[in-house]
Parts: structure tokens; sequence; C-alpha cells
């Protein structure tokens, strides 16, 4: 059986519950484009910068849960969705 494989972060729901999770990860699989992507993020990590970003409360909340629910600091999912928006629009020029 072919696993179905995960192109977006997006695309991982939250999950109720581990077993809830572990049956999602029976059938899908990260693809190894975007783990790369995530790897390279993680590198450019040593030469960042520190910024503020005044953010709604109740969004923060939500990211913070998406996160937790994929194992991820909730800073280093930001700078992944960023990055992969960043890609994104280099490619639609």
């Amino acid at each position: 059986m072919a696993l179905e494989s995960i192109t977006s972060w997006e695309d991982v729901p939250l999950f109720d519950g581990e077993q809830v999770e572990a049956a999602y990860w029976q059938e899908h699989q990260v693809d190894l484009r975007l783990m790369e992507g995530a790897a390279t993020a993680m590198s450019e990590g040593s030469e960042s910068v520190t910024i503020t970003l005044r953010m709604d409360p109740r969004m923060l909340a939500r990211i913070k849960r998406m996160a937790r629910s994929r194992y991820l600091n909730y800073q280093s999912m930001i700078k992944q969705w960023l990055s992969e928006r960043m890609e994104k629009e280099m490619r639609d020029r």
C-alpha cells in the first residue's frame, strides 16, 4: 500500500488523540522536499534576528496548539510557514 504524501504542514490535521494520529500516520508520510525545507529553515536560525510581532492572543493560542500537535516549537512553525510562503511567492512571479 502506497502512503499518501504530505506536501504542506497545513495538510496535517489537528488530532483528537494519539490513536487517531497513529492511524493517520499509517496512511500518510511527509514529502522529502517538505522535510528538506524544514531542515533548511532551521539551519538558517544560526543567523537569525530577533523581531517583535503583535498578534491577536486567540490566534497565537491556536498557533501554539497546532504546533504542539505536530511536536514543533510554535516559533519554528511560524518560520516554516513564512519560508514556504516566500518560496511559493518566488515561484509564482
